[in-house]
């Protein structure tokens, strides 16, 4: 019997960690990033403010650095006429589909002591991850039709 709980014990363990491709996307995450640019899938002028934060303008050249052992990270907002300066946010990589690879990515913004403010996370599809680019999507519905926002970063 008690081999038995010790062998459930440890299928729990084994069954509850981090996958090795979460792992892995981890370590190439790590490090630098510039955000270089927003699109959307539908042509058109649209007035959005990306993480509740400030628009795609001011978005666009901003810089990301993400320290994956303890899941925090900060971005700074550079833009001339624009909010500047850092935010910080816990972040979180979940495999949704190991046979396709995709993965979400959860940006909770926080202050500085890595405490949500507004208990208010988003959840973006890490579409593409390599060691010099990595790709977002967010799709959201306007107008009962689906809206897409990618984001493109490259590494610094």
């Amino acid at each position: 019997m008690k081999q038995l709980i010790i062998l459930l014990f440890a299928i729990s363990l084994v069954s509850c960690g981090t996958s090795k491709t979460v792992r892995a996307s981890k370590k190439v995450i790590k490090g630098e990033w510039t955000l270089n640019s927003i699109t959307y899938s539908e042509a058109g002028t649209y007035n959005v403010t990306l993480l509740n934060d400030v628009s795609k303008e001011c978005f666009e050249g901003s810089t990301w650095q993400f320290i994956p052992n303890n899941n925090t990270g900060v971005y700074t907002i550079n833009g001339t006429h624009c909010s500047i300066g850092a935010r910080k946010f816990v972040f979180t990589i979940q495999e949704v589909d190991p046979q396709t690879g995709l993965y979400d990515f959860l940006l909770k913004p926080t202050d500085e002591k890595h405490k949500s403010v507004t208990n208010q996370g988003f959840r973006l599809s890490l579409t593409s991850l390599s060691d010099t680019a990595m790709q977002w999507r967010q799709t959201l519905s306007v107008d009962g039709k689906p809206f897409t926002i990618t984001m493109n970063f490259n590494k610094i």
